[in-house]
């Protein structure tokens, strides 16, 4: 694997600025004293929705000060500004739909908040999402308890710490000798909705190696020329997605229809036809997925439909 000169910058979710001091989160005292603190800035999440406020024709997170439900409430802490300020989120259990109107997903909004708001919204979203599914201790099945601010889980019984859990996946442009761009489709999307190749990184493997595996076994084309583009979190439920470029040896498809059921080489201008067609869905904006496709077309693409 080679870095390269076209590495993607400004990826939507990969631009928190916050100071996560994780020196601060062993102390036990830290969250009840940031949530008794009316200077403390609160992300609340509901869902996976985040409430947001237009501000000078722009969308920014609310973020409030305590209240006394959010002693009750799972909270993390999320780190801190130059200013000193302390952000803390929490997740509450219901949400009024009536009252739902302003309250977004990461996916919609994650590509307009600034990149304070993003990294926020990001990290808490992969956290509440972690917290959710490891109730209990692996070990044992005892009912485990968020400690260190909100980070690790701890068993009370066998008193194993249990850690956030990131899962690395390599998304992949993959070009011919002609410049041509491959597009696929899984069974799980609808007609008309394609994208670059991604996949998984399995045990013992590196980046450049799950590439060319992934590859290999969803379309049958062997790659070479493997070239690092960029990365971010994709917290859905909890991945890092790492982008790259690479050069198929023989463009010849053999689909692993269990896996993909569509697949096609496409020009700049068969794309660009495709998607004034409204035949082209395209992945949302804030994914590394579109910023990948964008790269190699060399610019925004419109689209009808999004």
């Amino acid at each position: 694997m080679s870095g390269s000169s076209e590495t993607l910058q400004n990826l939507a979710l990969a631009r928190g600025t916050l100071d996560r001091a994780g020196v601060r989160r062993k102390d036990p005292e830290l969250l009840p004293s940031l949530l008794k603190d009316p200077s403390t800035q609160v992300l609340e999440l509901a869902a996976g929705l985040a409430e947001v406020v237009e501000l000078d024709h722009d969308l920014a997170l609310l973020l409030r000060p305590p209240t006394e439900q959010d002693a009750s409430r799972l909270a993390v802490f999320l780190g801190q500004d130059g200013d000193g300020t302390a952000y803390v989120g929490v997740v509450r259990d219901d949400l009024d739909p009536l009252g739902a109107s302003q309250w977004r997903t990461l996916r919609s909004v994650g590509v307009l908040l600034s990149d304070r708001d993003a990294g926020l919204f990001a990290t808490m979203l992969g956290l509440a999402n972690w917290h959710a599914v490891h109730t209990h201790c692996p070990r044992c099945g005892s009912r485990t308890d968020p400690d260190q601010s909100g980070w690790i889980r701890r068993c009370p019984q066998d008193e194993s710490e249990h850690y956030p859990r990131t899962d690395p996946a390599v998304i992949m442009a993959v070009t011919d000798d002609g410049g041509r761009l491959l597009l696929a489709r899984s069974p799980q999307w609808p007609e008309g909705r394609l994208s670059v190749l991604a996949g998984f990184v399995e045990p013992g493997e590196s980046l450049e190696a799950a590439v060319a595996r992934e590859v290999l076994e969803e379309v049958g084309v062997v790659v070479d020329q493997v070239r690092y583009l960029g990365n971010q979190p994709w917290p859905f439920p909890s991945s890092l997605m790492v982008g790259f470029t690479s050069h198929a040896a023989d463009p010849t498809l053999h689909l692993d229809m269990d896996e993909i059921v569509e697949a096609l080489w496409v020009t700049r201008d068969e794309l660009r036809e495709m998607a004034a067609a409204g035949r082209f869905g395209f992945s949302p904006s804030v994914s590394i997925a579109r910023r990948i496709i964008e790269n190699w077309y060399g610019g925004p693409i419109d689209q009808r439909i999004e």
